[in-house]
């Protein structure tokens, strides 16, 4: 047996969980997740994960696989030291929609983009899951390097913009943009495959590459990645040379000196 974690998901477009911890539970998040918690809750930055399995150097070594994905070496771990329960909340980095797993559900591992990952029971692991085929690794761009949360309890992911959730039938395949993977399940076969043609390779502007999820499993896909919304803002950004579209693109220069926002 094990516990179900309770929670609660506010919001729409910028969501945040409410986690409510009985006394001595904890939860492991990012850092930078966290939102607000009711007193009585502790805070401590810990070394890797925080998962109790192996010594000193196993959590180094975790650590440092975490570290090549470019997050942090160190996680954020949140124990209720009151008698009663705690609420603690995390809230999206940016907008979208954030899903709960239950591992226990789907065999105790899920494989999710490196930068999903929310917050989670202790004991739940996050590692690394490199792949094994040379075309992902050399063409795979933002979805090369994946996250694997592993154990049993509930992990908290985000996704950008609207998700979708694909159910695969068995040899069932999808292509999807290598930035729109949220996770899939540990079942799903994930592989790169080449866009194909001169004209599409030079001007199709998609990039040279998509994604390949073949089924059986279960698939979440993002309408919007964080890189995505990222490379449009600083394409419009003054300092990057981009041009404004707000209400004095058609004056040019001087309407930006009209509509007083010229800073």
């Amino acid at each position: 047996m094990y516990k179900v974690m309770e929670y609660t998901i506010y919001g729409e477009e910028m969501q945040y969980v409410e986690i409510q911890l009985s006394p001595s539970e904890s939860v492991i998040a990012e850092a930078g997740g966290f939102m607000m918690m009711e007193n009585g809750i502790n805070m401590k930055t810990i070394l890797g994960d925080g998962s109790d399995a192996g010594g000193f150097m196993d959590k180094v070594f975790s650590a440092g696989k975490r570290w090549l994905t470019g997050e942090s070496l160190f996680m954020t771990l949140f124990q209720n030291q009151h008698s009663l329960a705690r609420k603690i909340s995390f809230a999206s980095p940016y907008p979208g929609k954030i899903l709960p797993i239950n591992l226990n559900e789907i065999g105790g591992k899920f494989i999710c983009q490196k930068d999903a990952f929310l917050c989670a029971n202790q004991g739940v692991k996050i590692g690394v899951e490199f792949s094994r085929k040379l075309g992902r690794g050399l063409f795979g761009g933002e979805g090369f390097i994946m996250q694997k949360l592993e154990g049993s309890g509930f992990a908290f992911i985000h996704a950008g913009g609207t998700m979708a959730k694909v159910e695969l039938q068995s040899g069932e395949m999808i292509k999807v943009d290598t930035g729109c993977i949220v996770g899939f399940t540990q079942s799903v076969d994930y592989d790169i495959q080449f866009v194909g043609g001169i004209r599409n390779t030079i001007f199709g502007g998609e990039g040279l590459f998509f994604a390949t999820l073949k089924g059986p499993g279960t698939a979440y896909i993002q309408s919007l990645p964080f890189s995505r919304l990222a490379g449009r803002i600083w394409a419009a950004a003054p300092q990057a040379g981009g041009k404004r579209k707000g209400e004095g693109s058609i004056l040019g220069g001087l309407g930006d000196l009209l509509d007083g926002d010229n800073r």
